[in-house]
């Protein structure tokens, strides 16, 4: 689906470094909460990268066996972050940590895209997280995690958009 074409509401854009692990993970889960909540003529998301490194590529194997066992489809490819399209294709602009913040501060044009911008982890409800750890260099243990956080925060972050916070 081409979100440009897109006569929806809100639109969400993911993101981390590379787009193989945390932001394509997100995007899976919040996918499952549109579908599971008939919302998918009013809210689309993304995902993508803060760098290029892995540009065309799947999600991780790990994260996409891990995401299968919890019932989520992982099937985007990497893309890098266009600050010209997606700032303005994208109402929010979701860090995966302070690190991915800081670099589309750096990236956002003017301040209304910086306003554009938020840290996955403060949409979190059940429990406290300072940021999504990236997986990439772990074992299972830390793409468990990475998928427990998500759920807490991409229910919150759909709890938010439809005000029931």
């Amino acid at each position: 689906m081409n979100y440009t074409d897109l006569n929806i509401m809100k639109k969400i854009l993911f993101v981390c470094l590379g787009n193989i692990c945390r932001s394509p993970g997100a995007e899976a889960v919040f996918n499952a909460l549109i579908k599971k909540n008939g919302l998918e003529g009013e809210l689309f998301c993304d995902s993508a990268g803060t760098a290029a490194y892995h540009v065309g590529e799947p999600a991780d194997a790990r994260m996409r066996l891990i995401g299968s066992k919890r019932g989520y489809d992982l099937t985007s490819r990497a893309r890098k972050i266009d600050p010209n399209r997606d700032f303005d294709q994208f109402q929010y602009i979701i860090a995966m940590d302070r690190q991915n913040v800081r670099d589309l501060m750096g990236i956002a044009r003017n301040k209304n895209e910086r306003k554009q911008i938020f840290l996955m982890t403060d949409f979190c409800f059940n429990k406290t997280y300072d940021s999504v750890p990236d997986p990439y260099f772990g074992g299972d243990a830390g793409f468990e995690l990475v998928f427990d956080i998500l759920e807490d925060a991409c229910e919150g972050l759909l709890r938010k958009m439809q005000n029931k916070v």
